[in-house]
């Protein structure tokens, strides 16, 4: 069995976007269970797998698609793009070539939308570019949220997905840490709330800053949460993990997540939490 999840992780790295280099143009491979799942049945479910109900990576825009009122979104902060703080060698070649690739200018994208007629400020990390890490962009992109939640009286959710930091930018990803969890506490103190999505996977400095900081935490099934990674907790530490450690179950077990949400169920939750924190849908 542990030699099972070591091979699961494996996986969890090697593949893009929910899918594996052993995909054919038919099937998908479950990255957890292994199974072959049809594309177009993987497909209709959201990337969620139907055998272990694993739940793979989407896009920023495929979430919005399922999570918001038709036509609601409204982008905040369109324009902005990260510089290269440390000369950090093909860095802006690098961004570039996701730009074009993705249609993302950096790894959140951030703005208004309604759920359920209910406003509120969303924000939704993409594994796609450069894995969800945090630069200057998207510490700046997420401060500002709160704040233009702040000054509207508006709730905040935001879906992370993250490897963490992003080391082409040095310290300035560091900085980014504080810079959000400050954003959250100032929206915190004027009695904001705050919904986390934790989806897969959300670790490293994410983790350790705005991610954990929600009112609620809410997590997909079978998602990948931590901050370092398995190998160099047992190494540091000199024993075997549970073969469960880090997966959403296990940190709600531990009281790190307050409720696991299949993905299909996420937008009724969410209207609901909204509702019961006294958020009213708005009148047309």
């Amino acid at each position: 069995m542990g030699e099972r999840f070591d091979n699961f992780f494996d996986v969890v790295k090697k593949r893009f976007n929910g899918y594996n280099d052993e995909d054919d143009h038919d099937s998908v491979k479950c990255p957890r269970c292994q199974s072959l799942v049809l594309r177009e049945r993987f497909e209709e479910l959201h990337r969620v797998c139907p055998n272990c109900n694993y739940h793979g990576r989407i896009s920023a825009q495929e979430r919005l698609e399922i999570t918001v009122d038709k036509d609601s979104f409204s982008e905040l902060d369109s324009e902005m793009i990260s510089c290269d703080p440390i000369d950090f060698p093909e860095y802006p070649e690098k961004q570039q070539e996701l730009r074009d690739k993705t249609g993302l200018k950096d790894a959140v994208v951030t703005g208004t939308a309604r759920i359920k007629g209910i406003e509120t400020v969303i924000g939704i990390m993409d594994s796609r570019y450069m894995m969800g890490s945090m630069g200057s962009v998207v510490g700046e992109k997420i401060a500002r949220a709160f704040e233009y939640a702040s000054d509207h009286s508006l709730p905040v959710i935001l879906f992370t997905c993250s490897g963490g930091a992003r080391m082409q930018e040095g310290i300035v990803s560091l900085m980014q840490m504080a810079k959000t969890s400050g954003a959250v506490k100032l929206h915190s103190d004027k009695g904001g709330l705050y919904i986390t999505v934790l989806t897969d996977p959300t670790t490293g400095g994410v983790t350790a800053s705005f991610a954990s900081l929600g009112d609620i935490i809410i997590a997909e099934p079978k998602v990948l949460i931590g901050f370092a990674g398995r190998r160099v907790i047992e190494s540091t530490m000199r024993q075997r993990l549970p073969e469960d450690f880090q997966l959403a179950e296990f940190m709600q077990d531990k009281g790190f997540v307050d409720m696991i949400v299949d993905r299909k169920k996420m937008r009724n939750t969410l209207a609901h939490l909204l509702e019961l924190h006294g958020h009213a849908p708005k009148e047309v």
